[in-house]
């Protein structure tokens, strides 16, 4: 019997499991089905195979350490999960809360509840703070009032007149991840959050995302500084060419170094 202390590998299912792979809802532990599910998605970027048979399931309230080397499929899943258009989704089925977002284009997966915020952040150019959370408003579902995302960010608070392209890395962070929680998120997709930030930068935003994590919101978050994102996670999952390799809990990523040398080179 599989003790919750092994690393799971994942690469070939019918071999670790003794069934084939899930073509059905899969459950978690005590029978209820997951709140947010991928099973055997495949992924590709023109000719370019790059998600090449991911599945996972994360239970209501699970922050996920969505993890792996450059070039591992990290972002490429995440974007797949938020249905947009690259990389193109040809094969699988996910899902939210009983909904399936494979059915859906972004906009749609955006109106049921998933909140991307990219790495590149996109800020939009000639808005200000404010009008930039006041933008992704504009229709339902909305989520967080603006003043409580200003309690979250107070340094937002005090920009909210200043055009948001203006301020700086951090800050743009900030205002991307409030303008993401402006609108009704179940499931929160953070692409290298840290990315480029100095570390006392890095360190506000860890913060943020506790305080996140205390709220109970559901999260995936991709990362290159494992450690950090491994810290904030409850669970780590970990690609290596386009396959899931790993997937349990993140403090065993923590604890075998062996495992973060192979897979993260940490």
């Amino acid at each position: 019997m599989e003790t919750e202390s092994k690393p799971r590998s994942l690469i070939n299912e019918e071999a670790y499991t003794g069934r084939a792979p899930s073509k059905k809802p899969v459950y978690s532990q005590g029978g209820q089905a997951a709140y947010f599910s991928c099973w055997d998605i495949h992924a590709y970027y023109g000719e370019s195979y790059i998600v090449q048979g991911v599945s996972f399931d994360i239970r209501e309230g699970e922050i996920v350490a969505l993890l792996g080397r450059n070039g591992a499929g990290k972002t490429s899943t995440l974007r797949a999960i938020a249905r947009v258009d690259d990389p193109a989704l040809k094969h699988g089925e996910i899902w939210l809360d009983h909904k399936p977002l494979h059915e859906m284009r972004a906009h749609q997966a955006a109106q049921i509840g998933i909140g991307l915020v990219p790495e590149d952040r996109r800020i939009i150019q000639g808005l200000t703070v404010e009008e930039n959370l006041k933008l992704a408003q504009i229709a339902p579902p909305i989520g967080w009032s603006i003043e409580r995302i200003y309690e979250l960010f107070p340094r937002l608070g005090e920009r909210r007149m200043q055009e948001g392209t203006t301020l700086s890395g951090g800050e743009q962070q900030m205002l991307a991840i409030g303008r993401t929680l402006a609108r009704d998120v179940k499931l929160l997709l953070l692409d290298e959050p840290y990315e480029g930030l100095a570390p006392v930068i890095v360190q506000e935003i860890e913060r943020t995302l506790e305080q996140i994590k205390n709220l109970g919101m559901t999260t995936i978050i991709v990362e290159q500084n494992a450690i950090a994102a491994l810290h904030l996670a409850d669970r780590a999952i970990i690609l290596d060419m386009g396959q899931v390799v790993f997937d349990g809990k993140a403090q065993e990523v923590l604890d075998n170094a062996d495992l973060r040398q192979q897979y993260l080179a940490i």
